[in-house]
């Protein structure tokens, strides 16, 4: 594509919590191009309202919004989709390879926070925390049992960077750590004493299994009812990835069967959740929103590489984090 000035570009940032907790992350965009284009819905946007917002836009920053091929066709002066974040499921990427708009994302700028809060669901869930604040706070003392970690099996079902660093996390509470992942990295495994294991296998054995894959065409869906009868009886699943792993109504009848005892779920097929989603309201799901990016960490990391790699290609520069 052709040159041209920054100061001639108008450039779309979606994502809500872009400089929140960093306004220099605005204040240098603004000043770097000629237009800045926020979101001000406060939620992802659709297709439909990215198709009348694209056709003058050069450089996108992108949240969560629904990327189509009709998004893509639409945008006629377009340049970069800068993803921030790592997934590129709401991006059809093979579109914008097509018309030659560059995707980059951003890798690892999020892994500590996910991975935190993966922990930390864990904890509220073997200790059914939630639960028993509500109880106390509502002038309740209830006598209530949980499970330790020390010595339960936790399954890992991706070994990337979250995987990783959920393992390390873990490393302090005893726990017998197993993992799978198509790309087995042996030496980050045995470092962290994480025994890597086929997929199968892991979903039988883990007493806390915890999802750490992206969606693909393999793994859209694949929590079906078949999955969770593999589980373990009364083992706990958790899901800080994508809720478009799970399919919602096979696992809804596992827990009120009791097989299962409890999720935790940071997302969801639809997001937000509708009102009436029956997972919603069930005794043994704890339910966040999408939050395991949300630190003033993870934010202003994502932030600044998917601000880099925006300004790089509109520059004409090669981008740090480039996946097409």
């Amino acid at each position: 594509m052709k040159a041209m000035r920054l100061k001639d570009c108008r450039v779309l940032v979606t994502p809500t919590s872009y400089g929140k907790n960093d306004p220099t992350l605005k204040s240098q965009l603004e000043a770097e191009v000629g237009e800045v284009v926020y979101n001000t819905t406060g939620r992802p946007l659709t297709a439909e309202e990215l198709v009348k917002i694209v056709p003058e836009i050069d450089g996108y920053i992108a949240g969560l919004d629904a990327i189509d091929r009709n998004v893509i066709e639409a945008a006629n002066r377009l340049k970069v989709i800068a993803r921030y974040g790592v997934g590129l499921d709401g991006i059809d990427v093979e579109a914008a390879k097509q018309k030659g708009i560059v995707v980059t994302n951003t890798p690892g700028a999020n892994s500590s926070s996910v991975a935190e809060l993966t922990v930390g669901l864990m904890l509220a869930l073997a200790r059914n925390i939630p639960a028993a604040a509500e109880a106390t706070k509502s002038g309740g003392w209830p006598r209530l049992s949980g499970y330790s970690l020390g010595g339960k099996v936790v399954g890992l079902l991706g070994f990337g960077a979250i995987g990783k660093h959920v393992a390390r996390l873990l490393k302090g509470f005893g726990c017998d750590l197993v993992a799978y992942d198509p790309f087995v990295d042996s030496a980050n495994a045995s470092e962290l004493n994480v025994q890597i294991l086929p997929f199968d296998e892991v979903v039988r054995k883990a007493d806390f299994l915890s999802l750490h894959l992206p969606v693909s065409p393999e793994t859209r869906g694949m929590v079906d009812a078949a999955f969770l009868q593999k589980m373990k009886k009364e083992a706990f699943l958790i899901n800080t990835a994508r809720g478009e792993l799970v399919d919602e109504r096979a696992l809804l009848e596992a827990l009120e069967s009791q097989h299962l005892a409890g999720a935790a779920l940071d997302c969801f097929a639809k997001q937000p959740p509708q009102a009436d989603n029956p997972l919603l309201a069930c005794p043994q799901v704890i339910a966040t929103p999408h939050m395991g990016a949300h630190t003033d960490g993870a934010m202003n990391a994502m932030g600044r590489l998917a601000l880099g790699d925006c300004l790089k290609v509109l520059r004409d520069e090669e981008p740090e984090h480039r996946v097409a």
